[in-house]
This record gives structure tokens, C-alpha cells and sequence, in this order.
């Protein structure tokens, strides 16, 4: 079993995953500013995305703890 694909997949989730938590927050962030570019829809947009993208992070670092427990029990056995 190749776990270092596996793992490197998860990462790249979890770093995706967090790059557009960051995009996200920076929408929100700058929504009661003066800034005629943020609108309404582009704030809830963010929001939405806001939870899919933490559902991402998630996922992946629940794979990356799926992955441990199994090769730690290959290990034991």
C-alpha cells in the first residue's frame, strides 16, 4: 500500500482547503468597508463557502488519521 500518495493528497486539501478559508475571511472581512466591489452576493457567497471549505479541511485530515490508524495496525499485527 502506498501511503505517501494518500498523505499527499490530504495535504494538498487541507492547504487548498485553507487558502480559501483565508479568500473567504478576506471577503467578509472587507464587507463593511467603503469598497463598491463587495456585494451582498459575493458575502453570502463567502459564507457558503466558508463551510465547504472547512468541510474540506476536515475530510482530508480525517483521511490523513484513517490512513495512521490503519498502517498502525498493520504494524501491530
Amino acid at each position: 500500500m502506498a501511503i505517501n500518495p494518500i498523505y499527499d493528497s490530504a495535504i494538498q486539501g487541507i492547504q487548498r482547503g485553507f487558502e480559501g478559508l483565508n479568500r473567504n475571511a478576506h471577503t467578509i472581512a472587507h464587507a463593511n468597508t467603503q469598497d463598491t466591489s463587495v456585494l451582498d452576493g459575493d458575502v453570502l457567497k463567502a459564507l457558503v463557502q466558508l463551510s465547504a471549505n472547512r468541510t474540506q479541511v476536515e475530510a482530508s485530515v480525517s483521511v490523513i488519521r484513517r490512513t495512521d490508524e490503519a498502517l498502525s495496525s498493520l504494524l501491530d499485527s
